[in-house]
């Protein structure tokens, strides 16, 4: 992609997004950023009041399924490049209702894919999930080539998500790239999330929930990371490829919340452990090769050093969390934990 570019970035007021849109603002002010989102219950305008005033960056409401406004927006602001980060995204939400899943994230990808296409944009990036790929063993690692094999309504639809955009490069020319990464952690993420939900629970002594014993295993990379890693895709990779990310730091779930509970310098009693998530996949780990070697792109900090950050951030914007866990996050919060033995 050329300088001076304008990019329709879908989904930017939710976790990775406004990552993503803070990094491009600070850090590349030759690209103009539109920011369409649906403002559902994880997209948060409080999540970009720092950079809403710049002339770099543009909002615009909408849902990435109305294709009229999709058009719309596309022609107005002159976009070149789209990328789709607007998603349903966690695995709970989806085994409880997953309809809405296919609705974003299946209807919402295509229509953005036949936008994309009627308009000649130059590249579509498709932010995806190493969920696609399924449960691993005690060994090994996925690769862009592992097979998809996904096992929950959410990772399904982000599993049809990504055959659409295959297609559509197939099919249509399209200049798509997808990227999987594996577990996002870092400032602004939604406690319904693991990380922020333990911080959120152990600052006031509530118990923390733990699905199972705990030994789900997941890789863990910084969310800036995963930014300069979508930025590097976006603006180096070949088209109709899929690159992973990830941080090569494995940790399982019981890990994480005692490495919290230090942060706190609490007791490991607050543990309590819950009902395990049905069809709960085991261990999740990413092989980054192709993404190092190709893209000039790899982690800036270790899962500690990340974790600290993260913690800290929080720390020192506790407003923002009692915010975002008002209303019908209370309602959600009640349904899902604390009815569990």
């Amino acid at each position: 992609m050329a300088n001076n570019e304008t990019i329709l970035v879908t989904g930017g007021c939710g976790f990775i997004g406004c990552n993503f849109v803070r990094m491009m603002i600070n850090k590349h002010p030759e690209v103009e950023i539109v920011n369409f989102d649906a403002l559902t219950y994880a997209g948060n305008l409080d999540n970009l009041t720092d950079v809403m005033d710049s002339s770099q960056y543009h909002f615009v409401r909408g849902d990435i399924q109305d294709a009229a406004l999709v058009s719309k927006v596309i022609a107005d602001y002159e976009i070149s490049g789209i990328i789709n980060f607007a998603a349903e995204s966690h695995v709970d939400r989806s085994i409880t209702g997953p309809k809405v899943f296919i609705d974003t994230n299946v209807s919402g990808t295509l229509n953005l894919l036949q936008q994309a296409n009627e308009h000649g944009i130059k590249r579509y990036l498709q932010v995806s999930t190493d969920e696609v790929y399924g449960s691993l063993g005690a060994t090994g690692a996925f690769t862009e080539e592992s097979p998809l094999c996904p096992n929950s309504p959410y990772s399904a639809s982000k599993t049809a998500a990504d055959h659409f955009v295959r297609a559509y490069h197939h099919t249509f020319g399209l200049d798509t790239i997808v990227t999987r990464c594996s577990n996002n952690y870092g400032p602004y993420q939604f406690p319904e999330k693991l990380i922020p939900l333990m911080f959120n629970n152990a600052r006031i002594d509530k118990p923390l929930p733990v699905y199972g014993d705990g030994a789900n295993v997941r890789d863990w990379i910084y969310v800036n990371d995963h930014c300069e890693a979508i930025w590097a895709a976006f603006t180096k990779g070949t088209p109709g490829e899929v690159y992973n990310f990830g941080g090569a730091s494995e940790r399982n779930n019981l890990e994480v919340v005692k490495a919290i509970l230090s942060y706190f310098n609490k007791p490991d009693s607050l543990i309590k452990f819950v009902k395990d998530r049905l069809g709960h996949d085991q261990r999740y780990a990413i092989d980054a090769t192709k993404a190092l070697t190709t893209l000039d792109w790899k982690p800036s900090v270790t899962f500690e050093e990340g974790l600290k950050m993260t913690l800290d951030w929080y720390s020192t914007n506790q407003k923002w969390i009692d915010n975002v866990t008002s209303g019908e996050y209370k309602s959600y919060y009640k349904k899902m934990y604390e009815s569990e033995g």
